[in-house]
């Protein structure tokens, strides 16, 4: 029991890390394309950034952890942990692979969902459907609609002021923004490894109520930062890019946006949301005040694909997963 409960947490730690690389894109993609920081001074920032984050508060990982399924027990509990890490971690790599912006939360929330029915195990479907469906559907719509009303505000308040400085201030007000940014994927997404990692020590017995440890938040946070840092080059591209070329002054409205919405879900609503869906919809928000055809909506489309197929997908791997641990195991 306590040699597969260590091979979770290490499972859990290289979730964290692949999560970090996978989305550190989106906190610093916007501030590369538009110049106002190198790839590799943004990708620093954003560990540093990540970290702090990830210390503040474990409100998201209670919900993750308490909220989703039933806490299981034993060593078919464990598997199902296991399982569920493998689910997430496959359609993170997959994704990665194909320049994908999908959500590492929702794979995540997946691979639980798939390996409790594979394990015939209860899930928490109110809920997934309070936690994960309605604020999967309502944070990108905000961050949309967010996007395109502080990008109005900023051009007509800057609509006097010259270009050339307007440009130069924008560039250093992005380097706050993306900061804000990796703080807010810090507070959401590190969160939702320490959540596995206390879910799995109370499947095992180790922790009596769903209290996350503080060497769980530490060991969590430096792994999602040292991710951040290794950086993820290929979906930087596509949200830098693809979607939209972004001037400094979009790409401050865009930051600026995304990242208050991911810090007022993980503080005030304590749920689990996808830092990949709100900084997307943030960055075609701010690109729709230009015009709607300035947005390559074929883009975007191919990532709304990968969002809606990410929950599944996740959840059919982590219960093949849980079989074949089960079946070895016993």
């Amino acid at each position: 029991m306590l040699l597969a409960l260590i091979g979770i947490i290490v499972v859990a730690l290289a979730f964290d890390y692949t999560n970090g690389f996978h989305d550190a894109a989106n906190a610093i993609a916007v501030a590369v394309s538009t110049k106002a920081l190198t790839p590799r001074a943004a990708l620093a920032l954003a560990a540093v950034a990540n970290l702090v984050g990830a210390l503040i508060s474990t409100e998201v990982a209670k919900t993750v952890g308490a909220g989703i399924i039933d806490a299981p027990s034993g060593s078919t509990g464990l598997q199902l942990v296991f399982a569920a890490l493998v689910g997430a971690i496959a359609w993170n790599l997959v994704t990665w692979y194909f320049g994908l912006p999908s959500s590492s939360s929702h794979a995540l929330i997946g691979g639980l969902v798939g390996a409790a029915l594979a394990a015939a195990h209860s899930v928490q479907w109110l809920g997934i459907l309070d936690k994960v469906v309605i604020p999967m559907v309502v944070s990108p719509l905000v961050g949309f609609g967010l996007g395109y009303l502080f990008m109005l505000a900023v051009l007509w308040s800057f609509r006097r002021a010259n270009a050339h400085k307007a440009h130069r201030g924008f560039r250093h007000a992005q380097i706050v923004s993306s900061a804000a940014m990796a703080l807010g994927h810090g507070m959401q997404d590190a969160q939702k490894t320490m959540g596995i990692i206390t879910l799995a020590l109370v499947t095992s017995g180790h922790l009596d109520g769903f209290d996350v440890p503080l060497w769980v938040v530490l060991a969590s946070a430096l792994a999602i930062s040292a991710g951040t840092y290794a950086g993820g080059f290929r979906i930087m591209r596509t949200l830098g890019r693809r979607i939209i070329q972004l001037t400094p002054a979009g790409g401050f409205a865009a930051q600026t946006v995304a990242s208050g919405v991911m810090i007022a879900t993980a503080t005030v609503f304590a749920v689990p949301v996808s830092t990949t869906h709100i900084t997307t919809t943030s960055i075609m928000g701010v690109g729709a005040t230009r015009r709607l055809s300035a947005v390559r909506w074929g883009v975007a489309g191919n990532i709304v694909v990968a969002w809606v197929v990410t929950l599944p997908a996740a959840g059919l791997v982590a219960a093949a997963a849980f079989v074949v641990t089960h079946a070895l195991v016993g």
